[in-house]
Formats: structure tokens, C-alpha cells, sequence
């Protein structure tokens, strides 16, 4: 028998991807195609790399293979509703129509969008570290801060489609100003490109999270102290959505996320810190457990287990 195949497209700040994948949670070989999006980009260029990606992943379906369907994560906010979206750091793109234009690309197969933190989440209660666990939180850290909410075993319900988005509540004891309008937002404290700008007026010489993660292994004081500052900053947002939430367990991807094990340390710590309410305290930080394919398997969770959404 054929697989199941669901045509999954993960839009981000940074990049663009789509890839086949079965109803097991697996990316097809050879189906995962991506191409730059970008706060620069214009409209028309990111329409181009979605098309670019799309088509690559859909001649990729083998013979007498129907598509189950094609999910779609985008980086937030995002009107599910309606299939538009309008990234934050993506400018060029407010309300844009992503769900029907990639309904014109694959016109077999019905599109299902939420935002980019939800299908995280999806994916790590599905087939990733939070497997059996009924109430999670899954975040996305890289570009941005994005997030999304199971409890109960099933997607937060959600009006607009934007609940768990915890890169913009507000951390105590911090002022950065973020484009959303707050000031000391999670995303604007704690993403790959404010923790090394924050660096780079510290010092630091480099420009992206790849060059800051070799100066902490390295043990640059700057680079220590910015991946520190990140740290604590999502371990003060973690609790707080504890404190909201009672969660079990948080389970972050993202490329920053990987910027050092210490990223995860130093979280943990501010966790600790709220040792009066162990309800709080109890919520368990993890890894993603699916490296850098979970925005993809998150999005063939759209269409393969539809149980999970609220």
C-alpha cells in the first residue's frame, strides 16, 4: 500500500520550506526543498519562494500517491479563519492570502494553516518529546519567538488562530522595544538576531547565532553573558505561562534554541525561582525532540491526526 502523504510548508522569518510527509510523522527522502524569505524580501520574491518550494515537494509525490491534504505553519500572527497571514518580521506580507495561494499551486488537496508555534507543538505531542503528555507548550526560537498550546490533548481553542504566541508577553526587567508596539517582549528580548545585536553593543563582533554559539563554547564573557540574558528571559516567560497554564512540560525548537545547552540551563534556573508555587516549578523545559524537522511534522499533523485541533 501507498503511504499517506500530506504536503507540509513551514514559512518563518528566515526561510521557507515544504516536504512530503506519511502519516507516521516522517519526511519523504528527497521531498524537502527550501528558499530564503526575509525581512528585505518584497512580496512578489516570497510569493516566488513559496511557489519554488511547493512545486519541488509536489513533483516529489510519487506515482498513483494522492496528497492528503497540505498543512501549512506560518510565522504569526495569523487570521486561521480566513488562511491569511502577517509576519511579524516579514514585512512585505499583512494579511496575505498564503492559504489560498498555495490552494492554486495544489488544487487536489484541501490547505489547512495555523500558526508555526502550534504545529510545534502538534509535533512534539505527536511524535516528538512530549508524547503523552496532555498539556504542553511549544515554542519556536529563532527569527523570532513564536509558540502554540496543547492541554488537554488537543490544540487551545483559539478564535483567530494565535493562542500561545508567548514571544510577545512581557518579561519583568527588561525594556526592549519590540515592532509589535511592547516593550520587553520575549521575541524582542530572546531571538536569534536581538540576543546577538544585543551582543554586538556589548563588544561582539559577529553578526549571526552561529558566530555567538562558537564564542560561548568558546567562553567569549560577551557571548556568555547574552546567551544568559536569553536564557533567563524565556525561563521568566516560561513561568509566567505556568503560572497562567499549569503546564506539564515545554518542549523549544528552533535554530536558536540551539545556540548552547546553557540556553536551557540558564531557563531552567528561572523556573526554579518561583519554588512557592511548585506548580510552576514542576513545568519540565525540554529540546524539541525532532530537531529541525518538527515545524514540518507539525504541519502534517494538520492533516493527519485533525483530532488534535480544538
Amino acid at each position: 500500500m501507498q503511504r499517506a502523504l500530506a504536503l507540509s510548508v513551514d514559512f518563518g522569518g528566515t526561510k521557507v520550506e515544504a516536504a512530503l510527509v506519511d502519516d507516521r510523522g516522517r519526511l519523504l527522502p528527497g521531498s524537502r526543498h527550501r528558499r530564503p524569505t526575509g525581512a528585505a524580501a518584497t512580496s512578489d520574491e516570497l510569493d516566488a519562494s513559496v511557489r519554488e518550494v511547493v512545486e519541488a515537494s509536489r513533483a516529489a509525490v510519487p506515482d498513483g500517491t494522492v496528497l492528503t491534504g497540505v498543512g501549512v505553519g506560518a510565522a504569526g500572527p495569523v487570521d486561521a479563519e480566513h488562511g491569511l497571514v502577517s509576519p511579524l518580521n516579514v514585512p512585505a506580507w499583512r494579511d496575505h492570502p498564503l492559504a489560498a495561494s498555495i490552494a492554486g499551486l495544489v488544487p487536489d488537496a484541501p490547505v489547512t494553516l495555523r500558526i508555526d508555534g502550534l504545529c510545534i507543538a502538534l509535533a512534539e505531542y505527536w511524535v516528538g518529546a512530549a508524547q503523552g503528555v496532555p498539556n504542553l507548550l511549544g515554542m519556536v526560537v529563532s527569527t523570532g519567538v513564536g509558540g502554540g498550546l496543547v492541554l488537554g490533548g488537543r490544540a487551545a481553542p483559539s478564535p483567530t488562530g494565535n493562542a500561545g504566541h508567548i514571544g510577545h508577553i512581557e518579561v519583568g526587567g527588561f525594556d526592549d522595544a519590540c515592532p509589535c508596539g511592547g516593550r520587553g517582549c520575549l521575541e524582542a528580548v530572546a531571538s536569534g538576531p536581538r540576543t546577538v545585536a544585543w551582543a554586538r553593543t556589548r563588544g561582539f563582533t559577529g553578526s549571526t547565532g552561529e558566530e555567538l554559539a562558537r564564542a560561548h563554547e568558546a567562553g567569549d564573557p560577551v557571548a556568555v553573558a547574552a546567551v544568559a540574558r536569553a536564557g533567563s528571559a524565556l525561563g521568566h516567560g516560561v513561568a509566567s505561562a505556568a503560572s497562567l497554564l499549569d503546564l506539564d512540560l515545554v518542549a523549544i525548537g528552533g535554530g536558536f534554541s540551539r545556540v548552547s545547552p546553557a540556553l536551557f540551563e540558564h531557563a531552567r534556573t528561572a523556573v526554579a525561582e518561583r519554588a512557592a508555587f511548585p506548580f510552576v516549578s514542576r513545568v519540565q523545559i525540554v529540546p524539541s525532540g525532532l530537531s529541525d524537522e518538527g515545524p514540518l511534522i507539525g504541519a502534517a499533523a494538520l492533516v493527519h491526526r485533525p483530532e488534535f485541533l480544538a
